[in-house]
């Protein structure tokens, strides 16, 4: 372990880091107190530049279900406020931070677990794994991006039917509607995760750092903006030891050995 919290556990082994979401009593449920140690836990991955790739998981019964109901139940239209943009800061930092983010989803990722799962670049579900953001049926709307990002994921049609019909969508579905990136037998969503990051940290870190930072940028800009932003990401590549070697071992037909300096 490389940080002591109450409600998540965070793991590093060798360039890979863990939270693991820990309210198993509550299947994880989404409370301030988690909120604030996922803050403190991202904190602790932005500033170790060793860490490559970052894995979110609950435990084999439920990722997230939802937020904690019964304490924000009384809040009022400040609270509620400050409790959306506490979700919203956690997710944005996920969706910027520069290495990959691999949601590793058993069980319901429901409301705001939903949303934590959206906020990764990539999800591997379980097929039995369920996604849905069934906030209106209490008479709200999901409060930390997910009508954003469900919207701009599997478009308007999909979105209105699973947010305002309140429709759950399980792992296989999910993968068909591009909702997951992957889906597995249940008990190898972890198994698979580990591999896909192990895979990924094969790659230079710079590159992965501009390639998701040019692919986000694409979701929120018009293409000619993106298309420049593209360009100046693709020069900056070219100030990297990792391009270097990159293309120098390609023309010599041997592995590249990176330094993923960053």
């Amino acid at each position: 372990m490389i940080g002591e919290f109450k409600n998540v556990l965070l793991k590093k082994e060798d360039n890979i880091a863990t939270i693991t979401l820990n309210r198993p009593t509550a299947l994880n449920a989404l409370c301030n107190d988690l909120n604030d140690d996922m803050i403190e836990a991202i904190n602790i991955i932005r500033q170790d530049l060793d860490i490559r790739v970052l894995i979110i998981t609950g435990s084999e019964k439920a990722f997230a279900a939802g937020a904690d109901i019964k304490e924000m139940m009384d809040s009022n239209l400040f609270e509620a406020e400050r409790t959306s943009e506490k979700a919203h800061f956690i997710n944005d930092t996920l969706e910027s931070l520069p290495i990959p983010v691999i949601a590793a989803v058993n069980g319901p990722a429901l409301g705001g677990g939903c949303e934590l799962s959206l906020a990764c670049d990539f999800r591997i579900a379980g097929e039995n794994a369920m996604f849905g953001l069934p906030e209106v049926g209490i008479g709200v709307i999901p409060g930390a991006g997910g009508t954003q990002r469900l919207t701009k994921m599997i478009g308007a049609v999909k979105a209105k039917e699973m947010v305002m019909s309140g429709k759950m969508v399980k792992g296989r579905e999910a993968y068909e509607i591009g909702l997951v990136t992957k889906c597995v037998a249940d008990e190898e969503v972890m198994e698979e995760a580990v591999k896909y990051a192990k895979k990924l940290c094969q790659k230079p870190a710079s590159a992965l750092q501009f390639a998701k930072s040019a692919i986000n940028y694409a979701v929120d800009n018009d293409i000619n903006t993106g298309k420049r932003f593209e360009k100046a990401l693709f020069s900056s590549c070219f100030s990297t030891e990792d391009q270097k070697e990159g293309m120098k071992a390609f023309t010599e037909k041997r592995r590249p050995e990176y330094s993923n300096k960053r």
